[in-house]
């Protein structure tokens, strides 16, 4: 057990042995559990600046996701199915019990997702932050012969993204952050922070991996959902830019799902931690 320079008071990080891997987890507050899991290219120090308030009323679980932050970067196992399996076995060795809350933005809402569809009877709650979801609209999303977004198919090829971004990781981070955020969000130290987390070129592929399974997420999903709907509720945040779309793409698989609009970006915690922490709260109670 240890504490990480940008933890906030209460929390304490473990390193925990889950489905042949170690993992990085900060673990503070009491009370029902709630797991945040961060997106891509950040670590568990994403949810910094909500953690303490969430905190007062939960036990708050923070994952590094296998190849990110402080936890291992093995070969394979990124499907956000066996991710989830992930953090079943983290909560396991914490001996934390179920059902939980579980909140996740980004790649962090892609797994929450499969998890809730993989394993229902684990999640009370799910809260899913700006993403756009396997099997759900990704694929046509990511679909650039009809005008979607390059570079899902640029990180999903093996090799050359770690080659190209190799002493560039900064520049990206920086770039990416601050287009797709509210002016002054992030600081010089923290752009740094998240930039040293993925320098080289195996913390690049541990990231990287993340995308590389995501058709093999969508059928899976697609499979999953034809045996039931989601039965727990399901808090579905955009930004400015998603608006409603999640939400919109959940209504036929769920029986719960509310949307709501962030006045932010896309980093919702970290552009307006006060919304964050009281939207979710507000769901959750």
């Amino acid at each position: 057990m240890s504490t990480a320079d940008w933890l906030p008071d209460g929390f304490r990080v473990h390193r925990i042995a889950a489905n042949d891997t170690h993992l990085s987890v900060a673990v503070g507050g009491s009370g029902p559990v709630l797991v945040l899991l961060h997106g891509w290219p950040q670590t568990s120090r994403a949810w910094a600046r909500v953690m303490p308030s969430l905190a007062r009323t939960h036990t708050v679980v923070v994952p590094d996701f296998r190849g990110t932050g402080s936890s291992d970067r093995p070969a394979d196992g990124y499907a956000k199915t066996n991710q989830a399996r992930d953090m079943r076995e983290v909560l396991k060795a914490l001996g934390l019990d179920g059902p939980v809350a579980v909140a996740g933005h980004d790649i962090g809402a892609m797994v929450a997702f499969a998890w809730a569809a993989a394993h229902p009877e684990n999640i009370s709650q799910l809260v899913l932050v700006d993403a756009l979801l396997p099997g759900l609209g990704l694929e046509e999303a990511m679909n650039v012969a009809e005008g979607g977004m390059w570079h899902f198919g640029f990180f999903m090829t093996p090799h050359v993204p770690e080659m190209l971004f190799d002493g560039h990781e900064l520049e990206f981070v920086t770039a990416t952050f601050t287009a797709m955020s509210n002016p002054g969000t992030f600081s010089e130290a923290e752009l740094a922070a998240y930039a040293k987390d993925y320098t080289g070129r195996d913390r690049l592929r541990g990231g990287f991996e993340h995308y590389r399974t995501l058709l093999e997420d969508g059928r899976e999903n697609r499979a999953l959902l034809k045996e039931r709907k989601l039965s727990m509720p399901v808090l579905a945040i955009g930004s400015a830019q998603s608006g409603t779309s999640t939400a919109q793409a959940l209504q036929p698989h769920a029986d719960d799902v509310r949307g709501v609009v962030a006045p932010t970006g896309h980093f919702v915690a970290e552009e307006d931690a006060d919304w964050f922490t009281r939207t979710v709260s507000e769901f959750l109670a």
